[in-house]
């Protein structure tokens, strides 16, 4: 049996307030009482430190480790069960299906990135080709786009440290209170050195002042691409634009969104005697003959 446009609102009101409530607790489990990443890098059997590289793939990958005990607590405590995407290359990174009623699935994407002096790294929203096409196909997607009731986005923004020591430059530490006192530090660890601090707090976190936030795709989304040539939807580069859900297609609807990206690069209109590849909202809903909703797309902040 399908479900209701009432009864899909309705288990969506309750899915995104959890995972609202969930991220305010990320915030503290993630961080020390100053607002440092609690991480403070890889520990080996001699129980020497190695610090975490700045790279931010390897802090987006550490961090949905650290965070993945409270998401299974999360869906425990919900009365959902997760499957991961089985292929790097998937959407989403974590579906979530409702244990009472298999017809329930969410979408739910982790995403990071890090503030910049005008406001954030750009990131992605997931492909806008074959299977947001296709919706009702397979290929690379968990399950078809028209089967998930809703499709959301976990993210994490975090301030970097002033850290001049890159990838090649990390530290090793050894820390005094995880020694016995029978235990000889060594001061060196293949020809590098080891420094002794003592305590863990003392070794400087590699990011640190979190900010969490939890978004429907389509309402935070813009009508730029988010990475070069790839086919992925960009996302609004405003702290509080990602908090309220206030992308530009956010007073337009979910359906306009779902057209224009559907189309996005392959509908085309005539400018100045040219045809060009329409590639922003205002010009596709100009295309569309519905220029009255121009007073409807909300204007990008940065």
């Amino acid at each position: 049996m399908d479900i209701g446009i009432e009864e899909k609102n309705k288990y969506k009101s309750i899915f995104k307030k959890s995972l609202d409530d969930l991220s305010c607790k990320l915030e503290k489990y993630i961080s020390t009482e100053n607002g440092d990443w609690s991480i403070k890098g890889f520990i080996d059997v001699y129980k020497n430190i190695y610090t975490i590289s700045s790279d931010t793939k390897i802090i987006s990958k550490i961090l949905e480790i650290h965070i993945f005990p409270q998401i299974l607590q999360f869906a425990e405590d919900n009365g959902y069960k997760i499957i991961l995407a089985e292929h790097q290359n998937y959407y989403p990174d974590l579906t979530f299906i409702n244990k009472e009623n298999e017809k329930v699935k969410f979408a739910v994407d982790l995403k990071t990135t890090y503030r910049k002096k005008n406001g954030i790294a750009s990131f992605t929203l997931g492909s806008h080709g074959s299977y947001f096409k296709e919706r009702d196909k397979k290929k690379n997607i968990q399950f078809p786009y028209n089967e998930y009731l809703g499709h959301y986005c976990l993210g994490i923004i975090y301030t970097r440290a002033d850290l001049s020591e890159d990838v090649l430059g990390s530290e090793i530490y050894q820390v005094k209170e995880l020694q016995e006192e029978y235990e000889i530090s060594s001061k060196k660890v293949n020809e590098r050195e080891v420094t002794t601090v003592q305590n863990l707090k003392s070794i400087t976190s590699v990011i640190k002042d979190f900010d969490f936030f939890v978004a429907e795709k389509w309402k935070i989304a813009s009508d730029k691409q988010g990475s070069g040539n790839t086919a992925n939807i960009g996302a609004a580069l405003n702290l509080n634009d990602l908090r309220n859900e206030s992308g530009i297609f956010s007073q337009l609807g979910e359906e306009w969104f779902d057209e224009y990206w559907m189309n996005y690069g392959i509908a085309t209109m005539i400018k100045d005697g040219k045809t060009v590849k329409i590639t922003n909202i205002k010009d596709f809903l100009e295309f569309k003959g519905r220029t009255e909703l121009w007073n409807k797309i909300v204007s990008k902040r940065y």
